[in-house]
């Protein structure tokens, strides 16, 4: 589930978008972002192995911090998983309509939405058909990878040009940052595992091990794929590309079965990534309506597949929605996902180090490493990219949390129910 949700649009779309932000220094960004992202990680494999509620970064902060700020993680965490569900919607729509040979907006439109409401059906039939179809998706994607990079590396050792790789930086550092809070976008499904607590074998051990380990698959190869990208074509190019590991596939292999191949392997990561962001943020719904923080109704649960089918019909319209409205705009919607994203990692470091002064004899099965420094690095690297983010993802932001603001107080003073304490 981590690796289905982690290898996505961020790797078969954003990619170029961040090349032709940071130039040749792009595998720098993809370091710095890994770096980023790994730092919460740790935090959140910590907390995960010890507080084991569905919600990951919303229960973390439900314990140290109480309702108010457990419900801004939650509304920007909810946020999260239905805007990125709708931005790889949006990258698998450009992938399809390449493959097929589909031109204009109406086919790109009609298969951006179409994949959402597939997945949320798939939903509701059960987490257990959901895992084996993202069990699928994985292995078909990681296989395409691997023979990808395997021919890259045969390519570039023959055709080695250290021009591409000059200048590094040709945007400066402030270009490579950008980058990298472009890229950061890439390494945000690990928290999807978290979210999956409450319907886990054994989740103090199972949810921490997940996590590192799916990070770990998932950097290596994005690494990997950083050099390759830079390695065999021009950053200029890859900036403009909307599929750049197919132009990549075609400037290795010039064949065009590879090159069909690899968007093969483009709509199994993206599709697993949408498959998994719904499962995953209808879970989000579902704690916040359990707890009355949302409306009631999204914590019901079907009787016959286990799964909260409220929740789950109302983020799947809701993705598909989204993904209808912004399918020209990738690159923006993924840039409102990020803000949302490094908000609620925010507050999982701030909870992690809450949580080890006033709760220091709870049992931990995994203990971050350098504590405090891990959580103290987490804190200034969230702010610095949230600093590098576009202004329209800001003020998009802003708008969301004033939204949820008046989403929060109306629910306070109309709830029947007593919210959570």
């Amino acid at each position: 589930m981590g690796i289905a949700n982690i290898i996505g649009a961020g790797l078969f779309v954003l990619s170029g978008v961040a090349a032709g932000l940071a130039g040749p220094s792009v595998i720098l960004s993809f370091v710095i972002a890994g770096g980023a992202a790994l730092l919460t990680a740790l935090s959140t494999a910590e907390l995960s192995s010890f507080i084991t509620d569905t919600g990951a970064s919303y229960a973390y902060t439900k314990r140290a911090f109480g309702t108010f700020w457990c419900f801004l993680v939650g509304w920007f965490k909810y946020f999260d998983y239905t805007v990125g569900a709708a931005a790889v919607a949006i990258g698998f729509a450009s992938y399809f309509t390449r493959l097929t040979g589909w031109t204009g907006d109406i086919p790109l439109l009609a298969t951006a939405v179409a994949l959402p409401a597939a997945v949320t059906v798939l939903n509701l039939v059960g987490v257990k058909e959901t895992t084996v179809a993202t069990s699928g998706l994985v292995i078909f994607k990681l296989i395409a990878l691997l023979v990808l990079i395997a021919g890259g590396a045969h390519f570039m050792f023959g055709n080695f040009d250290i021009g591409r790789f000059q200048p590094f930086f040709p945007n400066g550092g402030g270009g490579t940052l950008h980058g990298a809070a472009v890229i950061f976008f890439a390494f945000i499904g690990f928290n999807t595992i978290a979210m999956m607590s409450e319907e886990t074998e054994d989740p103090a051990r199972t949810i921490p091990r997940a996590l590192l380990l799916a990070f770990g698959v998932c950097f290596a190869f994005y690494c990997a794929i950083a050099v390759l990208e830079v390695g065999t074509m021009d950053w200029q190019k890859l900036g403009s590309s909307a599929s750049p590991l197919e132009d990549v596939a075609d400037a290795v292999f010039k064949q065009k079965a590879f090159i069909v191949f690899i968007n093969i392997s483009a709509l199994a990561a993206t599709a697993s990534v949408v498959l998994s962001s719904v499962t995953a943020g209808t879970r989000a719904g579902f704690a916040m309506g359990r707890d009355g923080l949302l409306p009631r109704q999204l914590d019901r649960v079907s009787e016959r597949s286990g799964t909260p089918y409220v929740s789950i019909a109302v983020n799947g319209v809701l993705v598909t929605v989204l993904a209808g409205a912004f399918y020209r705009n990738i690159d923006l919607i993924a840039s409102i996902f990020n803000f949302g994203s490094l908000f609620t990692y925010l507050f999982v470091q701030l909870s992690l180090m809450r949580l080890r002064r006033t709760e220091p004899d709870v049992k931990r099965p995994f203990r971050v490493p350098l504590y405090p420094a891990v959580p103290i690095l987490g804190v200034v690297s969230c702010l610095l990219l949230m600093l590098y983010l576009s202004n329209t993802a800001k003020v998009a932001s802003l708008v969301w949390l004033g939204v949820g603001l008046l989403t929060h107080f109306w629910l306070r003073r109309h709830n029947t129910t007593a919210p959570l304490q």
